[in-house]
């Protein structure tokens, strides 16, 4: 389903080009979960930003399901990524004036598909259990309540690969678990998760874990 092939990544400053990842290569197939650890600067975020299309490689090329997003123009690349690609942030990215509703349903503003995804966002808001906060603004709901809301909305496309930065890192330890049953839920539905963190029993979620050091892959451990 997805493929990272020998994928490098330089960014200019003043005393020249400064690598951040090294001929990086794995894959993932539909339905499994892989965390991607490395201490800061490891260049773990820059990954995932390449695999989101977000930012292009410098060198080396990556595949979602066949398609080198890469090769689009930018008016196919976004379009790729509202439809293939969900994420969560950190900070969660919600719109402050609008509700939770209106938050899960933001990516959807562009589709034309004609799919009653207004129902399919309450549908999400119920599964993750915030059925009874659809008018609630974000300033209203706990830190956890906002990253159900951003993972929600990551869901509301369908979207075939579900990426994940340090979803966890402004929550407490009991509300941080919480959100990772959910994502263990979604993977085990056929949902396929990549998800950067630097904690380590939240990176043994997922059934591999992807050590990043210096740029390059350390070490690629097989959890479940």
């Amino acid at each position: 389903m997805l493929t990272v092939e020998n994928v490098s990544k330089d960014y200019p400053t003043p005393r020249g080009p400064l690598r951040v990842l090294s001929n990086v290569s794995l894959s993932l197939q539909k339905g499994a979960a892989i965390s991607i650890m490395g201490p800061s600067g490891s260049g773990k975020s820059s990954l995932l930003y390449i695999i989101g299309a977000l930012e292009p490689p410098t060198h080396g090329r990556i595949t979602l399901n066949g398609q080198n997003p890469f090769e689009l123009s930018d008016k196919q690349l976004a379009a790729f990524r509202n439809k293939q690609i969900g994420f969560v942030f950190q900070d969660h990215c919600l719109l402050p004036q609008c509700s939770v509703l209106e938050n899960v349903l933001t990516p959807t503003l562009v589709s034309t598909d004609g799919a009653d995804t207004t129902a399919r966002a309450r549908e999400l808001l119920e599964q993750v259990g915030l059925g009874d906060r659809l008018d609630h603004r974000p300033g209203e709901l706990s830190g956890g309540e906002k990253q159900r809301v951003s993972l929600a909305r990551a869901l509301i496309t369908k979207p075939q690969l579900l990426l994940c930065d340090e979803p966890t890192g402004n929550l407490d330890s009991a509300t941080g678990n919480e959100i990772m049953g959910l994502f263990e839920r979604l993977y085990q539905q056929g949902n396929t998760i990549v998800l950067v963190t630097h904690e380590h029993d939240i990176a043994l979620h997922a059934h591999r874990v992807i050590h990043v050091r210096d740029g390059k892959i350390e070490k690629d451990e097989k959890i479940k």
